[in-house]
């Protein structure tokens, strides 16, 4: 790698219409939950993360006992279990205070990671490593003399990019698991990184359980990452983490709108009775995605087109939408300072 180099893979036809179709969920599922905040629901799902990450690693608690040992309770285990359990606990908890493009950080997270599991926890591995299959080797991590500079090349491509966040985070999440780094914790902390990256780009990303659905879909995440190999490049990398990123947030908002349907929060938002707090919902969405249709809103929200489009020219009223552009290719600013 130089400082100009740029990690093989090609932005297909897949890869372009599930950035957009995951740009929109995401910034429903946003504004969602900005407007009825779940703290349940989000320990949920960094539970289901958290046990699902481990899992893929070989981890043998289950959900329950894995809830078990974040609360404190005393649970039945292998001790190393346990101690994975409670250091993935505490890194996922602060991941809020890294920065993706710090490769200090990521020493830092691994550091928490992996402390009191392997010797070299917070710094690139001193020996060679491989990927096993059984007896099988199935990938070769780079040579260990050229980790650093390599991972250093990595860090400064994935800050100077100018591709979506969300198909920045899946090169690094493959070419981070195609260096390997590390003695050990590679698959967990790369996992861990492409959330931060996704975070930073949009909150809901910091509990999203995608990790969940990787551990449902294991064997084809191997063998999408082997495919990528032979190919020396990660385009069917990339479409396979983002199908995995759009299928997590439809389930997030499947979730989301059963709870609303249910009433069990936020009694009294009836959507379309309370104009005041639909308004305050259009701006979240829009806040997020300047470009939605008044047909996308409308279906969002759960009322008529002509009931946003009402709402829209009320906002631009006041003053607290501006258009910019013809309808085909223009988009909403939301400049109302109270957001």
């Amino acid at each position: 790698m130089s400082d100009g180099y740029v990690p093989p893979f090609q932005v297909t036809e897949e890869i372009t219409n599930l950035t957009i179709e995951i740009g929109q969920y995401a910034g429903f599922t946003t504004a969602f939950e900005e407007l009825h905040p779940n703290p349940v629901l989000r320990r949920e799902n960094r539970i289901r993360s958290i046990h699902s990450s481990l899992a893929i690693e070989q981890n043998t608690l289950t959900l329950n006992q894995v809830s078990d040992v974040i609360d404190g309770k005393r649970v039945f285990g292998p001790p190393q279990d346990i101690r994975e359990v409670k250091n993935a606990y505490e890194v996922y908890d602060a991941v809020s205070s890294f920065d993706p493009y710090s490769v200090k950080d990521l020493l830092r997270a691994h550091q928490i990671m992996m402390e009191g599991l392997v010797r070299e926890a917070g710094v690139f591995r001193s020996g060679n490593v491989g990927v096993y299959a059984g007896t099988q080797l199935i990938h070769a991590g780079t040579p260990a003399k050229y980790v650093p500079e390599l991972m250093r090349q990595l860090f400064s491509w994935l800050k100077k990019s100018k591709y979506h966040s969300l198909i920045k985070s899946c090169v690094f999440h493959y070419e981070f698991e195609f260096i390997h780094p590390f003695a050990d914790g590679n698959g967990r902390t790369g996992r861990l990184w492409q959330s931060l990256i996704l975070q930073k780009w949009q909150p809901i990303f910091a509990w999203l359980p995608i990790e969940t659905l990787v551990h449902e879909n294991q064997e084809e995440y191997y063998r999408v990452l082997q495919i990528s190999d032979n190919a020396g490049q990660s385009t069917v990398f990339i479409e396979f983490i983002l199908r995995m990123i759009r299928d997590a947030l439809k389930e997030l908002s499947e979730k989301q709108s059963a709870g609303q349907q249910s009433g069990h929060r936020n009694v009294g938002i009836n959507v379309g009775v309370n104009v005041g707090i639909n308004g305050e919902k259009l701006l979240l969405l829009l806040k997020q995605d300047g470009t939605l249709t008044a047909k996308i809103l409308a279906g969002t929200l759960g009322i008529t087109q002509r009931q946003v489009e009402r709402m829209i020219a009320k906002l631009k009223r006041e003053g607290s939408l501006i258009r910019h552009g013809a309808n085909k290719n223009g988009f909403w600013e939301v400049v109302k300072k109270d957001m």
